[in-house]
């Protein structure tokens, strides 16, 4: 009790006791773009063995392609494995919420952009009586923490992360916001090594030789990002560098593994594919992929990227790895997590085949922690027991004013586009459509009154891995 107040509850009150069997619980994921459903589903997956699980696709503006699905399943376990080669169609938001009126499971994960995450975890909390637990979370490396993440979230029972660091950061920046914490702990699932541990010890940071029933290891694969960097020029100083490369090393194939095919939505917008900035002369080995990032580092004789989760995979993996700072660090290049790892670098390593290993006093903070540090499934079980016991507590919204009706349908609109058909969210979008763009254009002439220097978010220069000390292992150019 606090002022008399009754607290908001974490789900730690709630034990199992020890020796009693677990129950078996129906947990619903709900997804919609590409790197959400992937991560939805692949956190599913690791969830405790009693669990039951079904995935949703909710039906957006985003809502990722039946290929992309498919290349977001893959690699599931036994509950989920159907999803690759049959992955389900998007499905209207008011038909999610209907089927759990009529039959409410024990939790669902709400694995979702924002103003989806925020319209269905209102949707579910007012209109399911009885309703689930529900829990939620980001995809990838979430630091530094963003207010948007947490503001949008801020009503669901349980917020999912993946690094001591973050579970920090989030912390701080929601008490700051006047949110009680609800931060729970899990093994980002692609930071998994092969045997399925999530550990730090179960990292192979050595390099390793192919298989005979593997493919040769003869890929440097490019993780393309759609908004990171965003300039043009510096997109197209990266795809120099790759042509570069693949010119100096005929040996390998350099492969830019992209997200999304055209006409394809991503959970951030592309203004600049790099598909179509890619030279009509680049050589033969310069290839454009889709598909499981999995496959390609199959393959792989090093990941490069600024700032993609994919660089957490390569080190599961045992994968030498390059992030590159040729454009300095920057919160909007997500790529502060990365100082002193080990796997910072330039365009002139990447053409030189310089590539990084991780340091291992850089891992456990960073997304590499023992398993056993992971809350996630152990805390959303003591709230399915509270949730039996009818002492479920509703958290209160971040967004403290909605505006009424009419603003709610506004957002609604606003987060499923065309899967809304109402007609007050028509008539909210064509009375707030206006207000909005007055809004922008109020905002872009404050920029120009007073512009922001462009260096004011740089937090560090660009590095390399010819700086300092070489770090152990780096060096000589891997080959296939």
């Amino acid at each position: 009790m606090r002022d008399g107040r009754r607290e908001p509850t974490d789900g730690r009150e709630a034990r199992l006791p020890s020796g009693t069997p677990p129950r078996v619980r129906r947990v619903v994921g709900l997804v919609d773009t590409d790197s959400f459903a992937k991560w939805g589903a692949h956190l599913l997956a690791a969830a405790p063995a009693h669990w039951r699980l079904e995935l949703v696709v909710v039906a957006t503006p985003r809502s990722a392609s039946r290929a992309q699905l498919g290349a977001a399943f893959g690699g599931l376990d036994a509950r989920l494995a159907h999803l690759a080669t049959a992955p389900p169609e998007p499905i209207e938001g008011d038909a999610i919420v209907r089927g759990l009126q009529e039959d409410p499971p024990d939790a669902a994960l709400v694995a979702c952009i924002g103003p989806v995450a925020e319209l269905v975890i209102d949707e579910v909390s007012r209109r399911v009586p009885h309703r689930p637990v529900l829990v939620t979370g980001l995809p990838g490396i979430s630091f530094p923490a963003k207010w948007k993440g947490v503001f949008f979230r801020a009503r669901a029972d349980l917020f999912v992360l993946h690094s001591h660091r973050e579970v920090r950061a989030y912390r701080e920046l929601a008490r700051a916001g006047g949110i009680e914490p609800h931060f729970a702990l899990a093994t980002l699932p692609f930071a998994r090594s092969r045997t399925g541990r999530g550990a730090t010890d179960a990292v192979d940071r050595s390099p390793r030789p192919p298989s005979a029933e593997e493919h040769p290891r003869d890929a440097v694969v490019f993780a393309a990002q759609p908004s990171v960097p965003a300039d043009e020029h510096d997109r197209r100083r990266i795809v120099d560098r790759l042509v570069e490369t693949a010119r100096r090393h005929p040996e390998w194939r350099v492969v830019v593994k992209v997200r999304a095919a055209a006409g394809e939505h991503q959970t951030h917008r592309e203004q600049y594919p790099y598909p179509d900035l890619l030279p009509a002369d680049a050589p033969p080995n310069l290839v454009v992929a889709g598909g499981s990032m999995a496959q390609h580092l199959d393959r792989a004789v090093a990941l490069v990227t600024v700032s993609s989760t994919a660089v957490l995979e390569a080190v599961a993996r045992g994968v030498p790895a390059l992030t590159l700072t040729d454009f300095g660090i920057a919160r909007s290049l997500i790529n502060e997590v990365f100082v002193d790892s080990g796997l910072e670098g330039d365009t002139t390593d990447l053409v030189e085949g310089r590539f990084g290993t991780v340091r291992p006093e850089w891992m456990h903070d960073n997304h590499f922690h023992p398993a056993a540090d992971d809350d996630w499934a152990e805390r959303t079980e003591a709230l399915m027991r509270l949730r039996d016991a009818g002492a479920l507590v509703d958290r209160p919204a971040a967004r403290r004013s909605r505006g009424g009706t009419l603003r709610r349908a506004w957002e609604r609109k606003n987060a499923l586009g065309s899967a809304d058909r109402s007609v007050l969210g028509a008539l909210a979008l064509g009375l707030g459509t206006p207000v909005r763009t007055a809004k922008r254009i109020v905002r872009r002439l404050r920029r120009i009154v007073r512009p922001v220097p462009t260096t004011a978010e740089q937090v560090g220069a660009p590095r390399s891995q010819r700086d300092g000390e070489p770090v152990a292992g780096v060096g000589a150019r891997p080959r296939g």
